[in-house]
């Protein structure tokens, strides 16, 4: 899998999607993948963020991390989005950019990259699945292919059960109440392995 290139696309407030992006960058290295991680830019004004210390802190502390260009989705074989739930859909800052990619869309680029998706939210049954699945109905037109973890592993049970890809229930304190990190690595090998056997039936 050491030729599988994966790009990691998350947007967070508070760091939850940040660190389930990044345990995905670890878990999908371990199949020697090369991985990027890279955010999607914020819409919000400062003044906004300024008036939130856990998100003004988030954004100082991830300033460095890259914002995803439309080059980056034609560089991967593979992409994982890490998304917190707003009202059951993926944030605005999120559809901004995939509502960005009918170029690449047009000219058959997106076509075959497989995908697969994480989510959060403040409670459990809060809209993480439907997030999810709204963020799979764009992929469905780019003509990609969907690497959800069903229950491939039985990591999945001990996580929360999401068949459609992690999801993680966020305190009031802003940590996570689920243990899914061995739940997310397994997600991204899963999806670094379906990558791998795409590109070598295409090569």
């Amino acid at each position: 899998m050491s030729n599988v290139k994966l790009a990691v696309i998350y947007y967070s407030m508070g760091g939850t999607n940040y660190q389930l992006s990044k345990w995905a960058e670890e878990g999908a290295k371990e199949l020697g993948a090369e991985v990027k991680v890279v955010k999607v830019p914020e819409l919000a004004p400062q003044h906004v963020i300024d008036e939130n210390e856990g998100w003004k802190a988030h954004v100082e502390a991830t300033k460095d991390v890259p914002e995803v260009t439309l080059d980056d989705l034609e560089w991967a074989d593979a992409i994982i989005f890490s998304v917190p739930t707003r009202f059951g859909n993926i944030p605005a800052q999120m559809k901004q950019f995939l509502d960005t990619t009918g170029g690449l869309w047009f000219n058959g680029k997106l076509v075959n990259k497989v995908v697969s998706a994480m989510t959060s939210a403040q409670n459990s049954h809060g809209g993480q699945e439907a997030t999810i699945l709204s963020l799979y109905t764009t992929m469905h037109h780019w003509g990609a292919l969907i690497a959800s973890p069903g229950y491939t592993d039985p990591v999945q049970f001990t996580s929360g059960g999401n068949p459609y890809g992690v999801s993680v229930t966020v305190g009031q304190d802003g940590k996570m109440i689920e243990d899914v990190e061995a739940a997310v690595k397994h997600q991204a090998k899963r999806t670094v392995t379906v990558a791998g056997w795409v590109k070598k039936g295409n090569q």
